[in-house]
C-alpha cells in the first residue's frame, strides 16, 4: 500500500521554486516606486502652486503703493523743503501711519541723490533718515522712470526684504523716489515642519528664502566674475562670497517653478525616504505574500498525502469492522430484548409521573387558597383592632352622655369598614394579578392615617414618636389604599419589635427628596434584625414572632406592593442600634391626581 503513495514533498524543492519566483519582486518594486513618485509629485505640485500664489499675492499687494503714495502733499512738501523740520516731521508721521496700516516693514522717501529725507522708522535706532541708498538698483530704476524691484539684506536693519521703488514726479520732472520694503520672513514660517523643504533662489542662484536656515544665502551653482562684481556693488546678501550649497541630487526629488516677475526659482525638495519607505513596505509585503503562497502549497501537498493515507486506513478499518459486526449481532439481539423490558418499565414510570403532577397542581391550588386567606386575615387585623378600640371608646363616651364624640368614633368605624372593604377588594385584585396604574399621593397624610390606626397602641406602650418630615407636602407615585397598607404594616412591625424592649421606646420617622424620588426612613430602638432575618425578611411565612402573633406575610406583601409602585423596600440595622427600614418611592406630580382613586376603582 505504501508503494502506491506519492513521495513526501521536499521543502528544498519549494525553496528552489521560491528563488525562481523572487525576481518577480523587481517589477513590483518598479511599479510601486512609479506610483508613489507620481503621488508625491502631484501633492508637491499643488503645494508649490499654493506657495507661489501666496508669495505673488503678497508682492502684488504692495507693488502699487510707491506709485500711489508719491502724490501725497506731505511727501511733496518734504521734497520741496528738505531742511524744514516741520515738513520732515509731517512726512515721517505720515509714512509711519501708512506703514502700520498696510503692514509694510518700512517706507522711506529719497531725493534725487539717493539721500533719505523721511522714513517710517524715523524714531528707531536703525532709522533710514539721512542715509544714502543710491547704490541700490531699485533707486536707479526708479530714477529711470521704471518700477524698481530688488530683494536683499538691509544694510542698516540687517533684515531681508523685497523693495518696491517708484519715482515722485512734478509733472514730467522726477523730484524724488518713494520706496516700500516688504518683509517676506513670514512666508518661510507658513511652510511648517514637514519633510519637504522650501527653496527660493534669485537670478544669481543664491538661496534667499528657505525652510532650513542653514541653507540661507548659499549658492546653488558656481558664480561668474560679473555676478560677483554685481553682488559686491549692490550688497544683496550678508556676504560677498556665498558658500556653495552642496545637495546630493540622489537624495532629493526636486520640483521647480519660475517667477518671471522677480526672476526667482521656487523649488520643493522632497527626501527620497518618502518614496523609499513605502516602496520597501510594498516589496516586503510582496515577499511575505510569496512566502505564504509557498507555505500554503507545501501544506496542500502534505494534506493530500495525509488524505490518501487516511483513505487506506479507513478501508482497512472497514474490513475489520465488518468482521466485528457479525460477532456482535447475537449480543445486540439480547440487548434488544432487555431494551424492550426497560421501555415498558419507563412507560409505567411516566404514568406515575403524570399522576404525581396532577396531585402537585391540586396541592398548589390549595396552597394559593391558604396564602390568600392568610393575607386577608393579616391585613384585616389592624383595622379590626382599631374598630374594636373605637367601639369601646364609643361605649364609654355614650355612658358619659358625650354623643358628639361617640358619633365621631362611629364615623371613624364607618371609614375603617370602608377601608377593610377596599383592602379585601385590593387583595382580590392582587390574587387575580390585576394592576392599578400609580397615582400621585401625598405622603404626609397617608403617614398620619397609618399612625392614627396605631395611636392607642403606641400610647399604651409609651413609645415616643420623633418626626423629621419637611413642611412641604411630598408627592409620590403610589395608590391611596396600598400606600396606607404598606405604612400601617411597617409601623405595626416596628411597635411589635419595641415590645421586646423596656422603656424608653422610640420611633423615628424622617423623609427627604432625592434625584430619583422620595426616601422615607422608619427607625426604632428595638433589638433590630438578626442576620437570618435580614436575608429572609421579605420571604412569605417567615417570622420571628410566635405563631399566634403573626403569619410572616406583612413584609412580603409590603415588598410586593412597593415593586408595583415602581419603588424599593430595604431593611438594615442602624449603627446606633435598632432596625432601619427605607422606602424608596418615585416622585409624583404635585396636586390632586386626575386619575380615579384606587379606593374607588377597587
Amino acid at each position: 500500500m505504501n508503494s502506491t503513495l506519492p513521495r513526501r514533498p521536499r521543502w528544498r524543492s519549494l525553496a528552489l521554486l521560491a528563488l525562481c519566483l523572487a525576481p518577480l519582486l523587481w517589477p513590483l518594486e518598479h511599479l510601486a516606486e512609479r506610483y508613489y513618485r507620481s503621488e508625491l509629485a502631484g501633492q508637491n505640485r499643488q503645494t508649490l502652486d499654493l506657495y507661489v500664489a501666496n508669495l505673488l499675492g503678497t508682492l502684488h499687494r504692495y507693488e502699487v503703493l510707491p506709485q500711489i503714495l508719491g502724490d501725497l502733499p506731505a511727501l511733496r512738501a518734504d521734497l520741496s523743503a528738505p531742511d524744514d523740520g516741520v515738513t520732515q516731521g509731517n512726512a515721517n508721521r505720515l509714512l509711519k501711519n501708512i506703514s502700520a496700516q498696510t503692514g509694510a516693514e518700512v517706507m522711506y522717501l529719497m531725493d534725487t541723490t539717493g539721500k533719505t529725507l523721511a522714513a517710517s522708522n524715523w524714531d528707531k535706532h536703525d532709522s533710514f533718515v539721512g542715509r544714502n541708498f543710491a547704490f541700490r538698483p531699485y533707486f536707479s530704476e526708479a530714477m529711470a522712470g521704471r518700477l524698481g524691484r530688488f530683494f536683499g539684506l538691509g544694510t542698516t536693519s540687517a533684515k531681508r526684504g523685497y523693495f518696491f521703488a517708484a519715482a515722485v514726479r512734478d509733472r514730467e520732472k522726477i523730484i524724488g523716489v518713494l520706496v516700500v520694503k516688504v518683509d517676506l520672513d513670514h512666508t518661510e514660517s507658513l511652510w511648517g515642519k514637514t519633510p519637504e523643504q522650501l527653496l527660493v533662489t534669485d537670478h544669481n542662484g543664491v538661496v534667499i528664502l528657505t525652510s532650513r536656515p542653514e541653507w540661507r544665502f548659499r549658492a546653488t551653482r558656481p558664480l561668474g566674475d560679473a555676478e560677483r562684481e554685481a553682488i559686491t556693488a549692490i550688497q544683496p546678501y550678508p556676504t560677498r562670497e556665498p558658500k556653495p550649497l552642496n545637495l546630493n541630487p540622489d537624495e532629493w526629488l526636486t520640483q521647480t517653478r519660475q517667477i518671471d516677475e522677480t526672476g526667482w526659482s521656487v523649488s520643493i525638495l522632497a527626501p527620497r525616504t518618502l518614496i523609499d519607505r513605502p516602496v520597501r513596505t510594498v516589496v516586503a509585503i510582496g515577499g511575505a505574500t510569496l512566502l505564504v503562497l509557498m507555505l500554503l502549497l507545501g501544506l496542500m501537498m502534505q494534506r493530500r498525502r495525509h488524505y490518501l493515507e487516511r483513505i487506506a486506513f479507513e478501508a482497512k478499518a472497514r474490513r475489520e469492522l465488518e468482521g466485528r459486526v457479525a460477532e456482535r449481532t447475537s449480543d445486540l439481539e439480547g440487548l434488544n430484548r432487555r431494551l424492550k423490558q426497560e421501555v415498558l418499565e419507563r412507560e409505567n414510570a411516566q404514568q406515575d409521573l403524570v399522576r404525581a403532577q396532577d396531585d402537585l397542581v391540586q396541592a398548589g391550588k390549595l396552597s394559593a387558597l391558604g396564602t390568600m386567606s392568610a393575607s386577608i386575615s393579616h391585613e384585616l387585623n389592624q383595622p379590626l383592632a382599631a374598630i374594636r378600640s373605637y367601639a369601646e371608646n364609643a361605649e364609654v363616651l355614650l355612658d358619659h352622655q358625650r354623643t358628639d364624640d361617640a358619633r365621631g368614633n362611629l364615623k371613624l368605624i364607618s371609614e375603617l369598614t370602608g377601608r377593610m372593604a377596599s383592602i379585601i377588594a385590593h387583595l382580590r385584585a392582587f390574587a387575580r394579578r390585576d394592576r392599578h396604574a400609580p397615582e400621585s399621593v401625598a405622603l404626609q397624610p397617608a403617614l398620619d392615617d397609618a399612625l392614627a390606626l396605631l395611636a392607642k397602641r403606641r400610647r399604651s406602650m409609651e413609645v415616643e414618636l420623633i418626626r423629621d418630615l419637611p413642611a412641604a407636602t411630598l408627592w409620590v407615585e403610589a395608590g391611596e389604599t396600598r400606600l396606607r397598607q404598606v405604612l400601617g404594616n411597617l409601623l405595626a412591625n416596628a411597635l411589635d419589635a419595641l415590645t421586646e424592649k423596656g422603656p424608653p421606646r422610640k420611633l423615628w420617622l424622617s423623609a427627604q427628596s432625592t434625584a430619583d424620588g422620595v426616601n422615607l426612613y422608619i427607625r426604632d430602638n428595638g433589638p433590630g434584625f438578626c442576620m437570618e432575618a435580614l436575608g429572609r425578611a421579605s420571604e412569605p411565612f417567615y417570622t420571628t414572632k410566635t405563631r399566634t402573633q403573626g403569619l410572616g406575610l406583612g413584609l412580603a406583601i409590603c415588598e410586593t406592593l412597593m415593586r408595583a409602585f415602581g419603588g424599593e423596600l430595604s431593611f438594615a440595622n442602624h449603627k446606633e442600634g435598632g432596625a432601619l427600614i427605607t422606602l424608596k418611592l418615585r416622585a409624583g406630580a404635585p396636586g390632586v391626581s386626575l386619575q380615579p382613586s384606587e379606593d374607588r376603582s377597587a
